[in-house]
C-alpha cells in the first residue's frame, strides 16, 4: 500500500514490484496476487488498460488504518475493553481529538 500511497497516478503491477523495497526479490506473481486481494478487500481500485490492470489507492492511509482498528475491534472478543485500555493508555492530546471526534459525531446524528 505504501507504494501505491506514495504514487502520482495509477500503478501497473511491474510497476509496483519495482518499486517496491522488502530486502527481498519477489516474484511478479506474487504482486499481483496482493493486488488482487487488496482490490476485493476494497482498498485499491483497478482499471483494465489494454492486457494489464492499473491500479491505485482507494483509501487514504488514516482510511485505511481506521479500517484496520475496526477490524481488530470486531475480532477482539470484547471491543469495550479493548477500547477501554486503548483510551487508558491515550495521551492528553489523542484524549483530546477522541473527545472532539464523539462531540462531533453526536451532533450530527441529531
Amino acid at each position: 500500500m505504501d507504494v501505491l500511497w506514495r504514487a502520482t497516478g495509477q500503478m501497473k503491477v511491474r510497476d509496483v514490484l519495482e518499486r517496491l523495497d522488502t530486502g527481498r526479490q519477489l516474484a511478479y506473481t506474487t504482486v499481483m496476487t496482493v493486488l488482487d486481494n487488496l482490490h476485493r478487500k476494497e482498498w485499491v481500485r483497478r482499471e483494465l488498460s489494454g492486457k494489464a490492470y492499473l491500479y491505485e489507492a482507494r483509501l487514504s492511509r488514516e482510511e485505511a488504518a481506521a479500517r484496520a482498528l475496526r477490524d481488530v475491534l470486531d475480532s477482539s472478543g470484547d471491543p469495550h475493553a479493548v477500547l477501554m485500555h486503548f483510551v487508558a493508555t491515550s495521551s492528553d492530546e489523542e484524549t483530546d481529538v477522541l473527545r472532539s471526534a464523539l462531540r462531533k459525531k453526536r451532533v450530527r446524528r441529531r
